[in-house]
């Protein structure tokens, strides 16, 4: 648990459900990726074009649904997650859940991690 104090990384951000505590390195980037994705485009009135189109297509037919939700999540962290490349995207419906597991790695460097988004 990194607090205040005890950041390291240029960037970081305050951790969600963690008072007091921050995200940094792979954890921030994580937390970004889930951020960008939970957000429907339109619903940040700073940055109107902040977040994805993902949910939009939450009641469509699971074959149709997957590959627009796949671009979707490439083309938003594209855009907004400009530190890393994104590997793949996998997506798994369990029960009436969507899984969204996001393969990134850092844009110059070795460091991978996978970024899991619950809908």
């Amino acid at each position: 648990m990194t607090k205040l104090n005890e950041i390291k990384y240029v960037d970081w951000q305050f951790k969600l459900n963690g008072i007091g505590e921050v995200a940094e390195g792979v954890e921030d980037i994580n937390q970004c990726i889930a951020l960008i994705l939970n957000t429907p485009k339109g619903s940040d009135p700073h940055r109107p074009t902040f977040g994805s189109n993902i949910l939009k297509y939450i009641d469509y037919p699971v074959n149709i649904a997957k590959a627009n939700i796949i671009r979707e999540t490439i083309d938003a962290i594209s855009m907004w997650e400009t530190r890393v490349h994104v590997n793949s995207v996998l997506f798994d419906v369990e029960g009436s859940n969507i899984k969204i597991k996001v393969q990134w790695t850092l844009n110059g460097s070795s460091t991978k991690g996978t970024a899991e988004v619950t809908l």
